[in-house]
């Protein structure tokens, strides 16, 4: 299965991700985690470019096909090998982030979006998305806190990012059977066991239709 997070930066995905993590290896899962954009050697050089505050005047179109590019080899070459070794794939951001960023905030149209999600995913669907939802004010207060520096995508203006947040909550409401909207602002290990709980559910569902 492939499990996707989603939310913006410092939502808490990369410490979630972590821990699920560690729980499927003391389940002796076979598990492995990818992050997005990056993950292969091509996708890397990909996300130096995308993050690189010297390209302030790439387009939003632009920073579709590439983050769409990335995905594209991430796919190929990590996720769906794995997933064919019954791995579990858990995923730092996959194609709903470029609806809630490119196509939300950077109006990027949506039809478009989404047939290049297709391609670029080889159709591959999340079984589930975990979207971590914290305020665009919550999100300054954590970079404050830890005196993150900021990159290209970061450094977009408050109004962007509401309406990346604003995004990201219509994509959960269209496509309730697959997303799980969490708060944000709970602790690690509240989230964490919703998100456990969360899969134990989707496993006993899964067996029954069987």
């Amino acid at each position: 299965m492939i499990i996707t997070f989603e939310g913006i930066d410092l939502s808490g995905k990369s410490t979630q991700i972590r821990l699920l993590k560690e729980y499927f290896e003391s389940e002796k899962k076979k598990v492995v985690s990818v992050r997005e954009p990056g993950g292969t050697v091509i996708s890397e050089k990909i996300r130096d470019i995308l993050l690189d505050k010297k390209h302030l005047k790439m387009k939003d179109l632009t920073e579709f096909l590439l983050f769409s590019a990335s995905r594209q080899q991430l796919t190929e070459e990590i996720i769906i090998p794995h997933l064919r070794k019954k791995f579990i794939v858990l995923c730092d951001r996959y194609y709903d982030s470029s609806t809630a960023y490119q196509g939300y905030g950077g109006k990027v149209d949506l039809k478009i979006i989404k047939s290049i999600n297709k391609t670029a995913t080889g159709h591959l669907i999340p079984d589930i998305t975990f979207l971590i939802h914290i305020s665009i004010e919550e999100s300054i207060r954590r970079k404050k806190l830890i005196k993150k520096n900021e990159d290209r995508i970061e450094r977009k203006t408050i109004s962007y990012f509401n309406k990346v947040t604003d995004g990201y909550l219509k994509i959960a409401k269209n496509d309730k059977d697959r997303f799980v909207v969490i708060d944000g602002t709970l602790s690690k290990e509240e989230i964490r066991s919703m998100i456990i709980l969360s899969i134990k559910n989707f496993s006993r569902k899964s067996k029954s239709k069987k």
